[in-house]
This record gives C-alpha cells, structure tokens and sequence, in this order.
C-alpha cells in the first residue's frame, strides 16, 4: 500500500501498489503491520456499506464525539465520488480546515479518516457505492454533524447536492460547546 499523508495530519490517502500481470493484478487493502507502523488504529468493528441512487447526492458531515470517537477508512467500491474530512481535533493546529478527495471504482483509493475528523461525500455519479470500516460502534447519543454548507469552514465541494436527508440538511451552525462536548 502506499500511503499518503493529506494536509490535515494523520489523515492519509491510501493507494494500492498493485501486482500485475496478463490475468490482472493482486494487491494488499489492508495489512496491520503496515497501519500500525504509521500507529494507524488496526482494530475495525463495523463494515458500512452505502449506495447513493443519484449524482449529487450528499451525506455528511459526520461523526461522533470522544470517548465513541471513530477512525474510518473509506473506499468507492461502485461509480465515484468525493470524499471530505473536517479536521475537529480540539488544540490541532489545522482546527477547522478540510481536504477532499476523488474516490471511485476505478481509482481503488482510500481515505483514512482518524478520530476526531468529520466526514462527508458527495456522488459524482448514479449509483455510487461506498464501503467502509469504522473502528468503534455506532452510538446514537454520540453522534453529531456539521452542516456541509456551514460558513465557518468554508468546505469545497465539486459539485451542488441534489440529494440530502433532512437530518444533514439541517444540522446547526458550528458552535464549540454542543459540536466539541461530550
């Protein structure tokens, strides 16, 4: 695997080093010593799956706050689309700032998205399919979001939503005490 650091520290963009030949290639998604040599977390408990019917569609930005705080990497099985995170990490020194990506089938690319960083993506193309392992459980009562649109972080999408659920059409402006506090 080749790893990429991204500019928000310890967030990185994932490649595979591909073994080819006339029938086609093997390459390595995961390997533990490899994530751990980066003290990267090793330890997954969920697989999501995720299919967007349509272009535009968006979802994020999401995450959960400490102690169910998640660690997610990321990956276009089907179609494209782009991939942000949302440095939330309290004392960061790129507190507020984002970086997106393309991924999609064809790229193979992964985000790994670390504890403390809001993610979110937008399809760029019908049916896109998003696979991903999360480090620690779902915990309704930790959840919480930023709106994608939300002025104090200014984030880059390549394209307008078409499609949002309610829930990340109106999450609240940012503000310190709710989105930081457990």
């Amino acid at each position: 695997m080749i790893f990429t650091e991204t500019p928000l520290k310890g967030a990185f963009l994932i490649d595979l080093e591909k073994r080819g030949d006339d029938r086609g290639f093997f390459a390595r998604a995961f390997c533990e010593k490899e994530f751990a040599s980066r003290q990267l977390s090793t330890r997954f408990v969920q697989v999501n799956n995720s299919l967007s019917a349509q272009r535009g569609t968006l979802r994020g930005m999401h995450y959960q706050l400490h102690p169910k705080a998640e660690t997610k990497v990321v990956r276009c099985i089907r179609g494209g689309l782009h991939d942000v995170i949302l440095d939330l990490r309290k004392g960061s020194a790129t507190f507020g700032q984002s970086f997106g990506a393309e991924l999609t089938a064809e790229n193979r690319r992964m985000m790994y998205v670390p504890k403390g960083f809001a993610h979110g993506f937008i399809t760029l193309v019908d049916n896109t399919e998003a696979f991903y392992f999360v480090d620690e459980f779902y915990a309704p009562e930790a959840e919480r979001g930023v709106r994608w649109n939300d002025p104090r972080f200014g984030i880059k999408w390549p394209i307008a939503p078409v499609v949002l659920s309610d829930k990340d059409r109106e999450h609240r402006d940012f503000d310190s005490t709710w989105h930081l506090s457990s």
